[in-house]
């Protein structure tokens, strides 16, 4: 036994050096620092420091670990009516990994994009925590006062972790408690380094488990050291720096101009174009939580650096918050104010049905919920997308050209199950769907009023259907967004 807790202990230690090897290339979300400046450029920044020196005058104005929490606990009990307070795990020092949950509903699971918030991945970056708390509070503060705020409320299950990493803040440097830099723990696409579970950090397994269990849309880390909104991918497959984009390359620096321009000053940067870079071109790092993220849980995450300073001081807190305030609402508002929502039902049954949606051209694929087969594709606006919907089972289906502009749409799918012919029939209604083709119906076969016949009863079934669970079904409740069925 004793043979073995040495070796296991040995086998721990070599990880931890591993780990700390690959922090030498680390920055605040993406430090440069430990590098040679010259492959840098403008970019190069003094971001990691292993044993930052952080005084007590800095500390003072933040919250403690224990502070934090009770401040969490005080907003649940305050705004009891569109809050949830759970925890998805436990630190190694065994704190508990607090989650704010904001919607009028937040006790109940919806057909409503999700949107998380991660505060503190670092522990030496503090401020996050500090400004997902106003947002909270601001959102409570301002329901039914604020259209921003209440259309975020009434929309979109906002999930808030203001510290992924309590241990690292309370001992005032970048890792957990482990000294494991916990934005290079997870799973990467190129390299098999964080591959083995038993190594993976407590606070890494309750982000992957919490990612899993929640059906998120999207989501954005929170970190401290420059002032730029970063978007996948975080690597390349030869660990070269150049602009190497993900299959919605597109729809991410939508997102991150989202940010950037609703921010007070991040789009004028003179280091980063437009306030916006893409991981790889700013500086690769492997095992990123956003590239996990978008990879294992179809969820768009960025990676925010909000503050140049690390650890300002905390009277400085109130000003970086409203620099911020404004890109946090717009950035969820975004949700619903824009992109493909919808749900996917099977035809013989009316039922909700977890198909996907694929966008043509674009090589990746959005999952819908189990419970209510409702999906939400972020895609960039002004331009003219097909929408593809599939299940195993059932034939696919797909829209004329769809015609995404400054508002939302509502596109339903309802697949047929796989029959004799297996053909895929495009269909669409004459609700306004802008679609390039005047033909109501495209399909082939000789027999076509008894499949107008057929499609009619369909149709009815499927009315009478959305009418008996109207009280299940959710509704959306924005109201400028175009609905398509097809």
């Amino acid at each position: 036994m004793a043979i073995s807790r040495l070796h296991s202990r040995l086998l721990l230690l070599l990880h931890a050096f591993f780990a700390l090897a690959t922090q030498a290339a680390a920055r605040g979300g993406h430090d440069p620092s430990g590098t040679d400046d010259r492959n840098l450029g403008s970019f190069s920044r003094i971001l990691l420091q292993d044993k930052p020196r952080i005084t007590e005058e800095m500390v003072r104005g933040y919250m403690s670990n224990d502070e934090l929490e009770n401040a969490v606990h005080a907003f649940g009990s305050r705004c009891h009516n569109i809050s949830r307070i759970y925890s998805i795990g436990k630190s190694v020092n065994n704190f508990p990994l607090w989650v704010i949950e904001i919607s009028d509903k937040p006790w109940q699971k919806e057909a409503e994009p999700a949107f998380k918030f991660i505060g503190n991945v670092h522990g030496d970056e503090p401020v996050g925590r500090e400004v997902l708390m106003h947002l909270a509070n601001w959102l409570c503060d301002n329901y039914l006062k604020d259209p921003l705020a209440t259309l975020i409320v009434e929309n979109v299950h906002l999930h808030i972790l203001p510290t992924m990493n309590p241990d690292g803040f309370a001992l005032r440097w970048r890792g957990n408690a482990n000294n494991i830099d916990l934005n290079r723990d997870f799973p990467d696409q190129f390299f098999s380094v964080n591959n083995d579970i038993n190594y993976r950090q407590p606070e890494t397994k309750a982000i992957m488990n919490w990612v899993n269990q929640e059906h998120f849309t999207a989501s954005a880390s929170l970190h401290g050291g420059a002032l730029v909104a970063n978007y996948p991918w975080d690597g390349t497959r030869d660990k070269s720096k150049q602009y190497y984009g993900c299959p919605d390359d597109k729809t991410f620096r939508y997102m991150a101009s989202v940010y950037s321009q609703s921010h007070h000053n991040m789009s004028l940067s003179k280091e980063f174009e437009g306030g916006i870079t893409n991981g790889a071109f700013w500086y690769p790092i492997y095992g990123g939580m956003q590239d996990w993220n978008y990879i294992h849980g179809g969820c768009f995450e960025l990676t925010l650096e909000i503050s140049d300073n690390k650890w300002p001081k905390a009277a400085e807190l109130p000003v970086i918050w409203e620099h911020n305030r404004m890109s946090m609402l717009n950035l969820v508002a975004s949700l619903v104010k824009s992109g493909i929502h919808g749900r996917i039902f099977a035809a013989d049954t009316g039922q909700p049905i977890p198909g996907s949606v694929m966008i043509k051209g674009v090589d990746s694929k959005v999952n819908a919920s189990m419970t209510f087969g409702d999906y939400h594709r972020i895609i960039a606006p002004g331009e003219k997308y097909e929408v593809i919907a599939s299940m195993e089972g059932f034939r696919p289906k797909a829209t004329r050209t769809v015609l995404l502009e400054g508002e939302s749409v509502n596109l339903d799918f309802i697949l047929d199950p796989n029959g004799p012919d297996g053909q895929m029939k495009l269909l669409r209604n004459d609700c306004g769907c802008r679609c390039e083709d005047d033909k109501l119906f495209h399909m082939q076969g000789p027999n076509l009023g008894l499949y107008l016949l057929v499609s009619f009863v369909l149709l009815i079934l499927y009315l009478f259907f959305k009418r008996k669970s109207a009280s299940r079904l959710l509704t959306y409740r924005y109201s400028p967004r175009r609905t398509i069925a097809v």
